[in-house]
Protein backbone atom coordinates (compact mmCIF):
# COMPACT_ATOMS: atom_id res chain seq x y z
CA UNK A 1 0.00 0.00 0.00
CA UNK A 2 2.72 2.26 -0.96
CA UNK A 3 1.08 4.39 -3.35
CA UNK A 4 -2.17 3.77 -1.87
CA UNK A 5 -3.88 7.68 -1.77
CA UNK A 6 -5.97 7.41 1.26
CA UNK A 7 -6.11 10.65 3.97
CA UNK A 8 -5.79 10.32 7.22
CA UNK A 9 -9.76 10.73 7.71
CA UNK A 10 -10.75 8.00 5.13
CA UNK A 11 -8.27 5.79 6.79
CA UNK A 12 -9.94 6.31 10.11
CA UNK A 13 -13.71 5.34 8.00
CA UNK A 14 -12.05 2.49 6.37
CA UNK A 15 -10.25 1.35 9.11
CA UNK A 16 -13.16 1.28 11.49
CA UNK A 17 -15.33 -0.66 8.44
CA UNK A 18 -12.28 -3.06 8.32
CA UNK A 19 -12.33 -3.64 12.11
CA UNK A 20 -16.03 -4.07 12.03
CA UNK A 21 -16.04 -6.56 9.93
CA UNK A 22 -13.58 -8.52 11.18
CA UNK A 23 -15.53 -8.45 14.60
CA UNK A 24 -18.40 -9.67 12.75
CA UNK A 25 -16.70 -12.52 11.30
CA UNK A 26 -14.17 -13.51 13.93
CA UNK A 27 -16.84 -12.65 16.33
CA UNK A 28 -14.88 -10.61 19.08
CA UNK A 29 -16.41 -8.17 21.03
CA UNK A 30 -14.24 -4.97 20.41
CA UNK A 31 -15.44 -1.37 20.27
CA UNK A 32 -15.83 1.68 17.79
CA UNK A 33 -12.18 2.92 18.93
CA UNK A 34 -10.43 -0.76 18.36
CA UNK A 35 -12.31 -1.57 15.87
CA UNK A 36 -10.71 1.55 13.97
CA UNK A 37 -7.18 0.67 15.75
CA UNK A 38 -7.08 -2.70 14.31
CA UNK A 39 -8.51 -1.85 10.98
CA UNK A 40 -6.01 0.67 10.71
CA UNK A 41 -2.63 -1.19 12.34
CA UNK A 42 -4.49 -4.48 10.39
CA UNK A 43 -3.59 -2.43 7.18
CA UNK A 44 -0.04 -2.11 7.46
CA UNK A 45 0.61 -5.61 9.07
CA UNK A 46 -1.43 -7.24 6.01
CA UNK A 47 0.33 -4.52 3.64
CA UNK A 48 3.83 -6.09 4.83
CA UNK A 49 2.95 -9.37 4.49
CA UNK A 50 1.14 -9.28 1.21
CA UNK A 51 4.34 -7.32 0.20
CA UNK A 52 6.79 -10.24 1.56
CA UNK A 53 4.50 -12.78 -0.69
CA UNK A 54 4.66 -10.47 -3.66
CA UNK A 55 1.00 -10.38 -4.11
CA UNK A 56 -0.55 -7.17 -4.80
CA UNK A 57 -4.32 -6.21 -4.89
CA UNK A 58 -5.69 -5.01 -8.19
CA UNK A 59 -8.50 -2.36 -7.04
CA UNK A 60 -8.81 0.97 -6.04
CA UNK A 61 -6.65 2.27 -3.15
CA UNK A 62 -9.41 2.37 -0.69
CA UNK A 63 -10.86 -0.80 -1.50
CA UNK A 64 -6.97 -2.46 -1.42
CA UNK A 65 -7.22 -0.85 2.25
CA UNK A 66 -10.71 -1.55 3.06
CA UNK A 67 -9.54 -5.65 2.05
CA UNK A 68 -6.04 -5.56 3.72
CA UNK A 69 -7.71 -3.80 7.02
CA UNK A 70 -9.82 -6.81 7.23
CA UNK A 71 -7.12 -9.47 6.78
CA UNK A 72 -4.80 -7.69 9.29
CA UNK A 73 -7.23 -6.98 12.01
CA UNK A 74 -9.15 -11.02 11.79
CA UNK A 75 -4.65 -11.51 11.80
CA UNK A 76 -4.18 -9.31 14.75
CA UNK A 77 -7.64 -11.01 16.47
CA UNK A 78 -6.11 -14.42 15.80
CA UNK A 79 -3.19 -13.53 17.61
CA UNK A 80 -4.61 -11.51 20.19
CA UNK A 81 -6.64 -15.08 21.14
CA UNK A 82 -3.64 -17.06 20.97
CA UNK A 83 -1.80 -14.75 23.51
CA UNK A 84 -4.75 -14.67 25.84
CA UNK A 85 -5.01 -18.48 26.19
Amino acid sequence: MDDAHVGWIAAIIIGGLAGWFAEMIMKSNTGIIMNIVLGIVGALVASWLLGVLHIGLPFHAWLNYLITGFIGACILIFVGRMIRR
